[in-house]
Order: structure tokens, then C-alpha cells, then sequence
């Protein structure tokens, strides 16, 4: 299995701080956004000290790959087409806190796809949602942080542009055991479009009924988003706190 598995190539495990697991999309059009986000964390797994691993197939998750890590980070991998196996070890993990989890985009993609069921636990962890639509176009719009004195909300503005992207929209707003740290604002689409939630539309949240540090961002589709600071600074901040560290000096972008 392990053969299967690539490293960024700057330190051995046993000498890093932590280490953390990337599961990533290995084709389509989200393929330049993770190209781009695994620059950013190969240079600073360098300059924090910490150790990065790649996969693209949820087959190769287990009890004993995770175990060998502290954070998985969903790089724009649906949650669908897992095999048991991979789904039950993952949801052991976070479950009892052994496993931080950071998740992007495609992460909230719920519902039957491309003849697979829901996957009704991972349903529950985003808070009981469906996947509804999404901006097939694109727009772009502005986020506003709803808790800007979390973690993940230092060093970033309190309303922020996001220039593209492809908005989801779910059946329903997160359930109460979630704490949304930030939404979209519907009114600020550029071109303006239907496709909403008309009311509540959190992108950033975090499921408080799990012992493990977790976080979903939704934006992650395109490569442009790496030219943000904010959502760089974003980036940074959810990375060092579902690792449960902190940075060993200020942050870079």
C-alpha cells in the first residue's frame, strides 16, 4: 500500500512534527486547484516541519495508514465511492478523536452520484445535508466571517471576495451542532443568479459533536483562489488548528 503513497520528500516521519495525509482528486477540472494547493503545503511542510503525504484513491484507506497520521486533509475528493472498509476506518478515527480533518469543495457533494448511495454518516458530519445545486457559471461573491475571534479567522478579513467559483447550494442550513464560522452573501453574486439558499448560506463550518478538530471550507474549485491572501491566510489557519499545532513562527504565504 505504501508504494502507492507519495511524499513531498523533505523529511523522513520520524523526525517531523506531524504528519498529515492528503486525499486528492487524480483528474477533471478540480485537478489545477490541488496542483496548486499541494505547492503551498510542500513549501510549508519544509519551513514548519512537517511531514505530507498524497493519495487519489479513498482504496487505500485504512485502520493502519491513518493511524500513521494526525490530520486528513479532503482535497476536493467526494464522499462517495469509499469501499466499506475505507469508510468505517475513517469514521472510527475521527470519531474518537485520534484524526484531525480538514475538508474542501467537493467534500460536501452528498447524494446518490454516478450510482453510489449516500454516504449517511459523512451526511450527518456536514451537519444532515444534501447536496441541492450548484453555479454551473460561476460567480463570484463576497464571504462574511461570523466568528472572527476562531482560530481560523486570524489574520483574515472580516469580508472577503472570493472572484470565482461555483457555489453549492444543500437542502437545508447545517444542523444546530454546527458552528458556522462564515457565509456567503447571496446578494453580492456577480452575475446574480437564482441558484440559492435565500437565507443562511454557511461555507465554513465545524461539526462540534465529534472529539476530533475538524473543519469544512467550501470554496476550493479553481487554481485563482491561491492568488487570495485571505483565503491563503484561510488555508494556513485550518491547517495548524485540526492539526491541533501551532506554527513554529509566523505565517507565510
Amino acid at each position: 500500500m505504501l508504494s502507492h503513497i507519495k511524499a513531498s520528500g523533505q523529511l523522513a516521519p520520524d523526525t517531523a512534527r506531524f504528519a498529515v495525509l492528503v486525499l486528492y482528486e487524480n483528474g477533471g477540472h478540480h485537478l489545477a486547484y490541488s496542483k496548486a494547493a499541494t505547492a503551498f503545503l510542500n513549501r510549508w511542510s519544509k519551513q514548519q516541519n512537517f511531514s505530507v503525504h498524497y493519495i487519489q484513491n479513498a482504496d487505500l484507506i485504512d485502520s493502519a495508514l491513518l493511524s500513521k497520521y494526525q490530520l486528513f486533509i479532503q482535497l476536493d475528493y467526494p464522499p462517495y465511492s469509499w469501499p466499506q472498509r475505507s469508510m468505517q476506518a475513517f469514521r472510527s478515527a475521527v470519531t474518537k478523536g485520534r484524526l484531525g480533518w480538514l475538508g474542501f469543495h467537493h467534500a460536501t457533494l452528498l447524494g446518490e452520484f454516478d450510482g453510489y448511495p449516500m454516504w449517511n454518516w459523512f451526511s450527518w458530519f456536514m451537519g444532515g445535508i444534501r447536496f441541492k445545486n450548484y453555479i454551473a457559471d460561476f460567480a463570484s461573491a463576497y464571504v462574511d466571517v461570523k466568528a472572527p475571534h476562531h482560530p481560523v479567522m486570524q489574520g483574515v478579513h472580516s469580508r472577503f471576495l472570493v472572484s470565482q467559483e461555483e457555489w453549492y447550494t444543500y437542502d437545508q442550513v447545517p444542523g444546530p451542532y454546527i458552528k458556522v464560522l462564515a457565509t456567503v452573501d447571496e446578494s453580492s453574486y456577480r452575475p446574480d443568479t437564482d441558484i440559492k439558499m435565500h437565507g443562511p448560506h454557511p461555507v465554513i463550518w465545524t461539526n462540534t459533536k465529534v472529539k476530533a478538530r475538524n473543519l469544512y471550507i467550501f470554496m476550493g474549485h479553481g487554481p485563482g483562489l491561491w492568488q487570495n491572501p485571505d483565503y491563503v491566510r484561510l488555508f494556513w489557519n485550518a491547517l495548524f488548528w485540526t492539526a491541533g499545532k501551532k506554527p513554529m513562527h509566523g505565517f507565510t504565504d
